[in-house]
């Protein structure tokens, strides 16, 4: 467990990444006083199997999704970078982007992919959005020589978040127990509805309990989000 912070930042790859991978770690730490920001990477323009389907008109589908499902969460704010699903690359200008964010709503933890999984594929924009977030945390947004322009033209001072969570670890060592918050997590994921309503067969609300379930696994929690966590000194 961590202490609910007083912010924090989740840096998204695709729509839906965020309610999936630690929206009942949001969710909880909404319900205890937490504010909690989005940064999503990409517009999620591919992510369909619908051979009629068009990236330009999926993205407009899925922001609209992840609009809702962060209101539902009582995510205080979604940036929405829009990058073209599937083509994030490590730049300067996408690092800068998530300094930006970093700096303006300076947040305690910062969550995203762990970019470094070993033991199984990770999505490309996952692993790109991992290495740049976690780039972007330490020591990009600390350092005010990196990206001075941020100070000297938008008046964002360096800031340090405490921690950041990686989800979706090989090993995790970090559990949040999101008994309380499940029914939350479903509730957001139901809203992308493009993405659940690919797989009209699966229980969506039983198959998040199950993998709760398995996160959950040596915890001693019914239900939990699993993170690898790295913190800085202060």
């Amino acid at each position: 467990m961590v202490e609910t912070p007083g912010s924090a930042l989740v840096v998204i790859p695709h729509p839906d990444d965020g309610e999936g991978w630690c929206g009942g770690t949001v969710a909880r730490w909404i319900k205890e006083g937490a504010e909690v920001y989005y940064v999503l990477c990409t517009d999620g323009g591919k992510g369909s199997n619908d051979l009629e389907m068009t990236p330009d008109r999926l993205a407009v589908i899925r922001e609209k999704e992840q609009i809702e499902a962060a209101a539902t969460l009582g995510v205080k704010e979604v940036v929405l970078l829009r990058h073209p699903d599937g083509e994030l690359e490590d730049t300067r200008e996408f690092r800068k982007e998530i300094v930006r964010a970093i700096r303006r709503f300076r947040p305690d933890v910062v969550l995203c992919p762990d970019p470094y999984r070993r033991n199984s594929y990770w999505h490309r924009d996952h692993r790109i959005t991992g290495q740049v977030a976690a780039d972007a945390t330490f020591p990009y947004a600390r350092d005010h020589l990196h990206f001075h322009e941020l100070f000297k033209d938008e008046g964002l001072a360096p800031h340090k978040a405490g921690m950041i969570l990686f989800w979706a670890p090989d090993v995790p060592d970090t559990f949040i127990d999101i008994g309380e918050t499940i029914d939350m997590k479903i509730k957001s994921l139901l809203c992308h509805d493009s993405q659940v309503s690919k797989n009209p067969d699966r229980d969506a609300a039983e198959w998040v309990r199950e993998r709760a379930r398995q996160s959950a696994e040596g915890s001693g929690f019914q239900y939990a989000e699993a993170f690898r966590k790295v913190e800085f000194r202060r």
